[in-house]
């Protein structure tokens, strides 16, 4: 599965008069395709546009709940694998070169069952 980032950024509200544009709904949609094209160009692919709730103040003490537009776009994460990576594995120990005798006068291992 793919790592991907998200962006969110406000819908425009209003759009500047543009050649070719003559009604306020070309304005807008001129507009918008300006900042999907420059989102694209930096590598982010539109996903959708959302409508979602904000509360915020309204007065001194009272509060509203605010519809925004908002436009999600997303790309391949850089560097994919390393918010996930996992902890290195610790190498493995080598066998010793020659077999480890006891110190001398160190105490013999017991004998296992039957063998005496």
């Amino acid at each position: 599965m793919a790592d991907y980032e998200y962006t969110v950024i406000p819908s425009p509200l209003r759009a500047d008069k543009t050649k070719g544009s003559r009604t306020p709904a070309d304005r807008f949609a001129a507009a918008l395709a300006g900042v999907l094209n420059d989102l694209a160009a930096e590598g982010w692919e539109y996903v959708r546009a959302e409508t979602l709730p904000s509360e915020e103040r309204s007065g001194l003490t009272g509060r509203a709940t605010v519809w925004h537009n908002v436009l999600v776009f997303r790309r391949a994460a850089s560097g994919i694998g390393a918010r996930h990576q996992e902890a290195p594995q610790p190498a493995p120990l080598a066998p010793p070169s020659e077999p480890v005798q006891p110190a001398a006068g160190a105490a013999a291992s017991p004998a296992a069952p039957g063998e005496r």
